[in-house]
């Protein structure tokens, strides 16, 4: 559906007609920009923005087909650009995604949302409030909307720190550390991670293009001159994204290598106990097996005291068996 559509002209948001024809033509004449906002349009609806500002057929079906990695595309009319915003729920450790397309043109922003938790209203609100910035046009926009997912991105990096401390604390609780679970709370917590990189590394190259640092500093059609140092401060903090992720990614391995090692070495204390309790309780039943056998030249066994002796010889070699293994961490 169509969420939004105004005509900005020198920084300030007046409303257009409702003929998209019309209000691009005015928003030319008035050498302002026009903005479409949609969510998950339908064929029909996004027929009629195709049809109004000549979008290639090809970025169109990336818009509605969604479920695109981040990348940006030049065409001969617009500037297409993919960005998928994250979403983090501390409780559940989950990673959603959601995606923002954006097609920009000389005189126009068209964005396409999919999911719910990709809202540009915020974005608009806040260059609304400062028409220093829009009046720069439909780059302010694209500028707006990258600033706002990127920082989105430290604040998301910055909770799996937290969270991730916290899951490092249990691995290596002496209490919860051998928790049949906690592999799979590592493992799922991994492939958070995993979804989280989907959405930051591919968005490196576009930034980089955007901020001028690609081959030969190559000028993107469309997309102001003036506004390089700008998609610069935002491609330095997606820098600052992904070397974090890639830090959480290994550190994730490396709690996960640690869990399975301390795993083992648990099974290993508890295979050494079972084995010196199995050696103590091979000696009585090897000397109660010696003389269990029927035979009737047997030392001492017809002597009274027989019985009591067998028991103290038994009773004494356990004492020294566990003394002995106790000593040595066995047990």
């Amino acid at each position: 559906m169509i969420v939004d559509c105004a005509i900005y002209r020198d920084g300030r948001r007046t409303e257009g007609p409702e003929d998209f024809s019309d209000a691009l033509a005015e928003a030319r004449a008035a050498g302002g920009f026009v903005w479409i906002g949609l969510h998950e349009p339908s064929e029909r609806e996004f027929g009629l923005v195709t049809e109004e500002f000549g979008l290639h057929p090809l970025a169109v079906e990336d818009a509605l087909k969604a479920h695109q990695r981040p990348k940006l595309e030049v065409y001969d009319d617009s500037l297409f650009m993919v960005l998928k915003p994250v979403q983090y729920e501390p409780e559940s450790d989950v990673v959603t995604t959601d995606e923002v397309m954006v097609f920009l043109g000389d005189a126009f922003v068209v964005t396409v949302r999919h999911g719910e938790g990709a809202a540009l209203r915020g974005v608009r609100r806040r260059l609304e409030k400062d028409p220093e910035i829009l009046e720069k046009g439909p780059t302010a926009v694209l500028y707006a909307i990258c600033d706002d997912v990127v920082d989105h991105y430290l604040d998301v990096a910055s909770e799996l720190q937290t969270d991730l401390e916290e899951l490092e604390a249990e691995v290596f609780s002496p209490d919860q550390g051998g928790s049949r679970h906690t592999a799979s709370r590592i493992y799922t917590f991994k492939r958070q991670i995993l979804e989280f990189r989907r959405a930051t590394v591919p968005l490196m190259p576009p930034l980089t293009r955007l901020a001028g640092l690609g081959t030969a500093g190559l000028a993107v059609p469309f997309v102001h001159q003036k506004a390089r140092p700008f998609f610069r401060d935002v491609n330095d903090h997606l820098a600052r994204v992904n070397e974090s992720v890639e830090g959480l990614d290994r550190l994730v391995s490396d709690i996960l290598s640690a869990h399975l090692a301390q795993m083992s070495v648990r099974q290993n204390d508890d295979m050494r106990k079972i084995s010196a309790w199995a050696a103590m309780a091979a000696v009585p039943t090897m000397i109660a097996g010696i003389y269990g056998m029927n035979f009737d030249h047997m030392p001492e066994l017809h002597w009274v005291w027989s019985y009591p002796a067998v028991i103290v010889v038994m009773a004494v070699l356990e004492v020294l068996l566990y003394r002995t293994f106790k000593r040595r961490g066995w047990l």
